[in-house]
């Protein structure tokens, strides 16, 4: 959704942004009051607007959709702490360029695809039996498959395990929350949540193998910053 008073602007930014692939423009405004009044019948994701504008300012304005992205477009940079206090995407001061306003939108991107995936509760996926529902919060780690490395066995919180079929960790990674899972090694992700103890080579999790002793793996230094990095953000 698009925003500002000033019909010029409001025109040229339609025009930069039907340049964008990533970018649908659902409707464009030029008066804020008549935004938020139709706000409530229209779906969209980001709001690019304008700051200074007669009657309500884009600052006030972002604050009133606090569960949508903005990006501020405007010809002051006086704003620009405002606007990072109510986690805007982006701060563009005008005039705007399209390299600089592709830039933006690509935050607002990845902003997006991982809210998509910390909303997602769960991935479907093939495994020996058939398509399964494999639900994040169940996975205790995950392994390559001893009878076949195009496979991945994954233990689950219950005891029970899946073996998934054909399916390599970078893609896995993509699938799963990014901050609740860590591959620790070529051979294994585990998720954080499942970490009991830990030190500069070895993890012991909560999960307990046949034997009934927690399930450990080894931390290889290829990947140990990025867990180190993850389990500092948990804290």
């Amino acid at each position: 959704m698009l925003l500002d008073d000033e019909l010029p602007g409001l025109t040229y930014l339609k025009m930069l942004c039907e340049q964008i692939p990533e970018v649908e423009i659902i409707k464009t405004f030029n008066d804020p009051e008549k935004l938020l009044a139709e706000i409530p019948n229209l779906d969209f994701d980001l709001l690019i607007t304008d700051i200074e504008m007669p009657g309500i300012d884009g600052l006030y304005l972002a604050s009133l959709v606090q569960d949508k992205m903005v990006i501020f477009c405007t010809a002051y940079k006086d704003y620009a702490a405002d606007a990072f206090t109510i986690d805007a995407v982006d701060y563009i001061t005008k005039p705007v360029r399209l390299e600089r306003l592709q830039k933006a939108v690509s935050k607002a991107f990845e902003r997006f695809k991982n809210n998509t995936i910390s909303i997602r509760r769960f991935v479907q996926l093939n495994t020996d039996r058939g398509k399964s529902l494999l639900y994040f919060d169940q996975i205790a780690y995950i392994k390559t498959a001893q009878g076949d490395s195009r496979d991945k066995t994954v233990f689950l919180t219950d005891g029970s395990v899946l073996n998934l079929k054909n399916i390599n960790f970078d893609t896995l990674l993509k699938e799963l929350p990014e901050a609740d899972f860590c591959r620790v090694n070529k051979k294994e992700i585990v998720a954080i949540k499942a970490i009991k103890f830990f030190n500069h080579t070895e993890i012991v999790l909560h999960h307990l193998d046949e034997n009934e002793k927690n399930s450990s793996v080894l931390l290889s230094e290829t990947y140990r910053a990025d867990f180190l990095k993850k389990i500092k953000n948990e804290l």
